[in-house]
């Protein structure tokens, strides 16, 4: 069903958070200066029309979303202290201060997932455009411009071959047990004592017993994943297939290959050396960061799956910047500190 609205009726015993709160905060001005309703326009279709209970307020889910990135929080602690200040309320378009949470964490990442990729550009291009309305963001900002490329970690544990043959298990079967696909063996409870024995084998240094129990949880694997493609036949749906594919993938890849399988719930996860002595290998997603050289604005971020060369990402990066702020950028400058004029890339792309 379509969002509820955040404003609430009036209340002639309670003070309205405007008359109780400093109205020259900086937070205060920002909720001023931003377009709301472009909000409401552009998330409102994701919404059904009469299907369901109300969904949460469109506002609310965005001004959440601008305060997490704003003090790098989780979704449990931006919640929490949402309920203690009362200017992240009034950010978030509400009159008079709440006391209870306004929704669970996990509606957050439901809400992430509903907009996409091209929503959080959206967020991106408006706070641009409020900052440009307001005079904090000019012409000139984009003269000079630092394009740079990071690796953004996912939040996954470190992957062993055991973990995810274990981990894959316990998918594949929770997937047939949802379509009603009766098993000959689940192998659930046997694979987590191989995975057990692994670690205490691997702790104490017995290699080749570890390496046994490792064979052992692969076979597992294999045989409920053949199982599976038995007993669904031609009625394998495009979810289950996917599943499948993962398995298949997990079972022949090779120590030495590349693009390996890293995680489950994230398989586009990649492995990357930026050549950090503390850290050797990160395993997420390359990221390209461009911010002015003037104020240091961050006017665009882009993520590129398969783990590209630093320098193919450029035009990609830069295309972004003039699509969200409407602005041509002039020079743009990259790790190597060399000067890279943008009709030359345009031209070569």
């Amino acid at each position: 069903m379509q969002p509820k609205k955040t404003s609430t009726d009036p209340d002639l015993f309670r003070s309205r958070l405007d008359q109780i709160i400093d109205m020259n905060r900086p937070l205060v001005i920002l909720a001023d200066q931003i377009d709301w309703e472009a909000f409401e326009k552009e998330f409102g279709s994701l919404y059904v029309e009469k299907t369901g209970r109300p969904g949460l307020p469109i506002r609310l889910m965005v001004g959440l979303t601008y305060l997490e990135r704003l003090h790098d929080l989780s979704d449990e602690a931006v919640v929490e202290m949402w309920v203690d200040n009362p200017y992240w309320q009034y950010f978030c378009g509400y009159e008079f201060f709440q006391h209870r949470f306004p929704l669970d964490p996990s509606s957050l990442v439901r809400w992430r997932k509903r907009i996409g990729e091209h929503g959080m550009g959206f967020l991106l291009q408006h706070t641009l455009l409020a900052a440009q309305q307001y005079g904090a963001l000019t012409d000139r900002h984009l003269d000079k411009v630092n394009v740079d490329t990071t690796v953004q970690e996912k939040e996954i544990r470190f992957p062993t071959d055991p973990r995810l043959y274990h981990r894959m298990l316990e998918t594949l079967v929770k997937e047939a047990k949802s379509r009603k696909i009766k098993l000959r063996q689940s192998y659930v409870r046997l694979s987590k004592r191989a995975l057990i024995m692994h670690g205490r084998y691997s702790h104490a240094r017995q290699m080749k017993r570890a390496a046994r129990e490792t064979r052992r949880l692969k076979t597992m694997l294999g045989r409920v994943y053949r199982d599976i493609q038995r007993k669904a036949g031609q009625e394998i749906d495009v979810a289950l297939q996917d599943k499948l594919q993962l398995a298949q993938r997990l079972l022949l890849q090779q120590r030495h290959d590349k693009r390996k399988l890293y995680s489950i719930h994230e398989p586009a996860v990649e492995c990357i050396a930026k050549g950090k002595a503390h850290k050797k290998y990160e395993f997420g997603n390359k990221v390209g960061i461009v911010t002015t050289s003037r104020d240091n604005w961050v006017v665009g971020a882009l993520a590129f799956h398969g783990n590209p060369y630093d320098g193919h990402t450029l035009a990609a990066s830069l295309a972004q910047v003039k699509r969200l702020t409407g602005l041509h950028p002039g020079t743009a400058y990259t790790d190597s500190h060399k000067e890279f004029r943008i009709e030359l890339i345009e031209k070569a792309v």
